[in-house]
């Protein structure tokens, strides 16, 4: 009797965890930068969150349609790539046969056994083989544009809420020492949580995105207080 033993890969998640990740940081940067640089320059509280919302409507409808365009231009690569290989299949079987054999020959299979599956994969689902092992476009890989723009438009949104709670619920002389180290928070949390869910480093993910956050929002807020409210 077989065992059927089921492994699960971090690597079938990467392409919604990309998109969620850089939309939360994104969100909880630029707009917690926006905030804090407002807020420097002097500018009253209800300027500073007319600020904030502003920059959530206008990032996440900007990191939906910067991630459609983006990752539709892959689809559209891989739609063509498909495309020609449908083609390819039908008016040379023989070498598309010949090309799926060589590329088990370089995995590793000698000649007769990888003739013989490159034989049983194309009897069944020949575009599915030479999609999967000569172009890499698998079904868990393959680029969902839709998807990634929704994603990436609510992840801003999520993260974007945050800086602008926190100008709602703070006192209005500390908005901007209380927007800084909210964010700066936000960002480890967010940087610890995208790590362990991709199975790497928590504390370097953690710095990494904590370190770019306090940056730009330490140079936002140097530019609000040097040029002060422009009336």
């Amino acid at each position: 009797m077989f065992h059927i033993h089921h492994e699960y890969h971090k690597s079938s998640r990467i392409g919604w965890l990309r998109a969620a990740v850089l939309g939360a940081n994104d969100g909880t940067i630029s707009v917690a930068s926006l905030v804090v640089g407002i807020a420097a320059s002097g500018a009253p509280q209800h300027g500073i969150l007319l600020t904030g919302v502003a920059g959530l409507v206008a990032g996440a409808m900007s990191m939906a349609a910067g991630e459609y365009v983006s990752v539709q231009s892959q689809a559209d690569t891989e739609g063509a790539d498909i495309g020609r290989e449908k083609r390819e299949l039908e008016s040379q079987p023989e070498s598309e046969l010949t090309e799926l054999t060589t590329i088990y020959v370089n995995r590793g299979l000698d000649q007769p056994l990888a003739r013989l599956v490159a034989e049983k994969l194309m009897s069944g689902d020949a575009l599915g083989a030479h999609a999967r092992d000569e172009l890499g476009i698998t079904e868990v890989l393959r680029a969902r544009p839709v998807q990634a723009a929704l994603v990436s438009a609510l992840s801003f949104s999520v993260g974007a809420i945050i800086p602008i709670a926190t100008v709602l619920l703070s006192p209005s002389a500390w908005v901007t020492e209380v927007s800084f180290a909210t964010a700066l928070v936000t960002l480890v949390i967010l940087g610890g949580t995208a790590a362990y869910a991709g199975g790497a480093s928590i504390v370097r993910g953690a710095l990494r995105v904590s370190f770019w956050g306090a940056l730009a929002m330490g140079v936002t807020a140097g530019v609000g207080r040097l040029f002060g409210t422009v009336l």
